[in-house]
């Protein structure tokens, strides 16, 4: 039974969509020329094919027929030359549309990444990263096919078939129509044809999207198989999804293996028919051996266009249904619309102020309810809560990941929906519990492609939290080498280098999201020094779990079920015997129980 998550890549649409062809067409523009070309060079390409039964029909009638061999050495040089240019115009027209599908994927690409990049988190949350790396690569490439193979190549193949076809009907219209009456049949076959590779080509999509998607999914999930020993069940179910994925493209090999001997046998039948009343003909008188021997040579050339056109079929419907699905994304907008009019903000003070906040992900349920607080310049504010409570939501607004449905949210006296993005999310730096480290080296990873930082900057922020002890020159330093998602380094080596890439950005708010949440506690008081230091005359929100890390901040706010329940200095709330008091009471007493942190 296949997933409801695999829907989308079932349809397969029309095997030709004008409005979808026009669109790609956009693409195209800038290569237009190259487009020209190739299809003249189809036509001359096409010309050339149709000459080779011409002049076999001049060697036999003209000069083997009546034993004038000199004249054969003329011939032979035309034909030469006729294939030497052919071929030529082959290559030529070969790497031109090659070329072309290149440039043109290449824009596509760079297109659909760069949109992808500027869309809400809320469209992630509901797209699965494993269709969208499909739609940058897997639906791309399957243009590639349609632009070096695809559209070009069926005007090529129609132009044959209309040279081919008044050809025959030059040479003798008689023989014209017996080729023409077994058309029909091989109208038919492909129909067929046709059909039942559709449904082939469907199931295979399917087939590929649930291998693709189980595969992302346990190898990124690699460290829990092997934890409980799972790798012989599941090594089953990635037998029984790879076994159905090949019986379907063995059913496709099939429906191949047939038609295509189906287009020979009929081809054969009409040559058969051609050779049987030309026989009649050339004894009459009527008809020379010559022309007999060009005309079934045209007919060979006849089934070759009508072959191509059946696989040009499955090209065109695959890449209109890929091309209907990279659309898709790209018409997808943002749901954070920045205003047309919004002006970068002068004023740089760190200034946060929150009123009468309402937020939800869906209709009204509310994770956040009439939120107001300020966060004065310099100020360490400090927001705690059970899990669920809105501190990593209330951090999401800030940055504009979301917008909220009531309220406001100013920073340094301006609206933040009034305000650019890009100069919105400049002013804040953010270190998160979950820290994300991109393959490539420790250099690369604090400045991100940040031209402005430089190798002594990052050096800096890496010495200011304490990073440095790890540095080795011998291993390369700054550009020590770091693998997929930082597999080289441990939990407290990613916190802090989380921390360095946020300082190097030198930002008016620091934002601290769970920031020590995973960290030891030798790495956990590098950080605390570090922050005494660092988080002077900047503003700064530190979201912890452990309340510990936040006991001298400047104020505390406590939410709970979404709302604002009690506001002040750690001592202050300790008295108020709240929410606060309570959540410090029960994190004490578990610290207490454990040895480790009883001796830290």
């Amino acid at each position: 039974m296949v997933s409801s998550a695999y829907h989308e890549e079932e349809a397969l649409g029309k095997a030709y969509d004008s409005r979808l062809m026009k669109r790609l067409m956009t693409y195209v523009r800038p290569y237009r020329w190259a487009m020209v070309v190739s299809v003249l060079l189809l036509a001359a390409q096409s010309l050339a094919q149709v000459a080779v039964p011409y002049l076999i029909q001049v060697a036999i009638d003209d000069f083997i027929m009546p034993g004038d061999a000199g004249g054969l050495t003329y011939i032979a040089l035309a034909f030469l030359g006729v294939m030497l240019v052919g071929g030529a115009i082959s290559f030529v027209q070969t790497y031109l549309m090659t070329w072309l599908g290149q440039k043109v994927l290449h824009d596509i690409r760079c297109q659909v990444f760069s949109h992808i990049q500027r869309l809400n988190l809320g469209f992630f949350d509901k797209n699965p990263v494993g269709r969208l790396v499909t739609r940058v690569t897997g639906d791309v490439n399957t243009l590639n096919e349609m632009f070096s193979s695809g559209v070009v190549t069926v005007i090529g193949d129609i132009l044959s078939l209309v040279l081919i076809v008044a050809a025959l009907l030059y040479y003798n219209w008689q023989l014209a129509l017996i080729t023409f009456a077994v058309v029909p049949l091989l109208v038919a076959a492909t129909f067929v044809f046709r059909y039942k590779v559709r449904d082939v080509f469907r199931r295979v999509r399917v087939g590929v999207a649930r291998l693709n998607a189980f595969l992302q999914e346990h190898i990124t999930g690699i460290r829990v198989v092997q934890l409980f020993d799972r790798e012989e069940k599941i090594f089953e179910q990635f037998d029984k999804i790879n076994a159905d994925l090949r019986g379907v493209h063995l059913r496709g090999i099939y429906y191949y293996a047939i038609f295509f001997p189906t287009v020979e046998v009929i081809g054969a039948l009409s040559i058969g028919l051609i050779l049987y009343y030309g026989g009649f003909r050339i004894g009459t008188g009527s008809l020379t051996f010559g022309e007999l021997v060009a005309f079934v040579t045209l007919v060979e050339m006849f089934y070759r266009p009508i072959r191509d056109l059946a696989e040009k079929y499955t090209i065109l419907q695959a890449s209109m249904a890929s091309s209907e699905r990279i659309f898709q994304l790209l018409d997808t907008k943002s749901e954070i619309a920045e205003l047309a009019s919004a002006l970068p903000v002068p004023d740089r003070k760190g200034r946060i102020e929150i009123n009468n906040l309402w937020f939800a992900y869906a209709e009204e349920d509310w994770v956040l309810r009439d939120v107001s607080f300020t966060v004065e310049p310099g100020q360490k504010v400090a927001i705690v809560g059970a899990t669920g409570a809105g501190k990593s939501s209330l951090v999401s607004l800030l940055y504009r990941f979301y917008d909220f449905q009531k309220g406001s949210i100013r920073f340094d006296g301006t609206e933040i929906r009034e305000m650019r993005i890009s100069d919105l999310r400049s002013r804040m730096a953010l270190v998160l519990q979950d820290v994300f480290i991109f393959s490539g080296d420790i250099a690369g990873n604090v400045r991100l492609r940040e031209d402005r930082i430089s190798d002594e900057a990052v050096k800096e922020a890496l010495r200011r939290v304490g990073f440095d002890r790890f540095l080795r020159q011998e291993n390369g330093g700054i550009g020590a080498e770091i693998r997929e998602r930082g597999a080289t380094l441990s939990t407290g080596q990613k916190q802090l280098l989380s921390f360095a890439r946020a300082l190097a950005f030198d930002p008016d708010v620091l934002v601290l999201d769970e920031a020590t949440s995973s960290v030891d506690t030798e790495a956990e008081r590098m950080i605390q020094a570090a922050l005494e230091e660092l988080l002077k005359d900047r503003t700064s929100i530190i979201i912890a779990h452990r309340l510990s890390t936040i006991e001298k901040a400047d104020k505390i706010l406590v939410l709970h079920h979404g709302e604002l329940r009690e506001s002040g200095t750690h001592e202050d709330l300790l008295k108020k015997q709240g929410i606060y008091r309570k959540l410090y009471e029960l994190q004490y007493k578990r610290h207490a129980t454990r040895p480790q942190d009883t001796k830290a």
